[in-house]
């Protein structure tokens, strides 16, 4: 009887092991928890970005009509004065103050 020396078990490459399927399980939850910060990052500068802008819009006065639409964030439509070409508000514009001024009001 001969004996041949025992060769070592080769693993299989992609076989399933304990340790790969917790490592793969480890890297998803970060991936999925990373993409939640970044999210919850995103929503909570886009509030911090709001708020300023409403800040600096109420503090320096406006300067015209604050109406429900301008409060929400709607456009408005503006044209062009033929007196001094300054763009004003097409509705609820007023009396600028100079001579011959079409927005009586």
């Amino acid at each position: 009887m001969t004996l041949t020396p025992a060769r070592p078990k080769k693993a299989a490459m992609l076989g399933f092991s304990i340790q790969k399927l917790l490592f793969t399980v480890a890297v998803v939850l970060a991936v999925w928890y990373g993409f939640k910060w970044v999210g919850r990052m995103k929503v909570i500068r886009e509030k911090e970005a709001k708020e300023r802008l409403r800040r600096s819009t109420g503090d320096s006065g406006g300067g015209g009509s604050a109406d429900a639409s301008s409060a929400s964030g709607d456009a408005e439509e503006m044209v062009e004065c033929a007196v001094c070409g300054a763009f004003v508000a097409a509705q609820g514009s007023k009396d600028c103050g100079k001579d011959n001024c079409p927005y009586q009001g």
